[in-house]
């Protein structure tokens, strides 16, 4: 692939959105051809995915959710993702598989060798050159979605725990791809971290 694909992940209000969208607009303004995402979503199929799995109306399975997360990724990575990259651009894309690993898996009790077998089959192979992985407290985390709530964030505190500690063994695991930035009161202390780490693969 031409292109470098940069991913940001994290537990519930950690300001990946935040920060994802800070570093699309730098590097856009430095005339780089970027592109942004998020997951799931980016495509009108992963968009109807994500409505009806963040829905807390809707009551699905861990096994459904699981399928349901990688049936999104599948359709934006060979819509946009794949010809992106192939294409030489930058995508930022905020979550990807990690999340699967670190919401079903983790959170959830999924096995993470078959989430990991189903990655590679709905993304292609494609793997993030970068994963910027925002910690947060979780509970520091949560109350900035204290009012309103999605069916994920209105999961336990204990779930939302095992989350963030799946995170934080993916990146032992992989140091040289995930990196940590501890989430700073102040999102432009954040973003000069994020762009630093960044501009070592650009």
């Amino acid at each position: 692939m031409k292109g470098k694909f940069i991913t940001f992940e994290g537990s519930e209000g950690c300001g990946k959105s935040t920060q994802s969208k800070l570093l699309y607009g730098y590097l856009k303004k430095k005339g780089y051809p970027v592109i942004y995402l998020r997951e799931p979503g980016g495509v009108r199929a992963s968009e109807s995915i994500r409505n009806f799995l963040l829905n807390p109306k809707n009551k699905i399975s861990p096994a459904g959710e699981t399928l349901l997360y990688m049936a999104a990724r599948a359709e934006v990575v060979n819509e946009i993702i794949k010809p992106a990259l192939m294409a030489g651009k930058i995508v930022i894309c905020d979550r990807f598989l990690d999340s699967t690993i670190a919401y079903q898996g983790y959170g959830l009790g999924i096995d993470v060798k078959l989430i990991k077998l189903m990655g590679e089959f709905a993304t292609l192979g494609i793997k993030p050159n970068l994963t910027i992985l925002l910690d947060l407290a979780v509970k520091k985390g949560l109350k900035h979605r204290e009012f309103k709530k999605d069916r994920i964030e209105q999961r336990s505190l204990s779930y939302h725990e095992r989350v963030r500690k799946g995170y934080l063994s993916l990146a032992r695991k992989e140091p040289g791809r995930i990196k940590i930035i501890k989430l700073d009161d102040d999102m432009f202390v954040t973003q000069s971290k994020v762009r630093e780490i960044c501009h070592s693969i650009l």
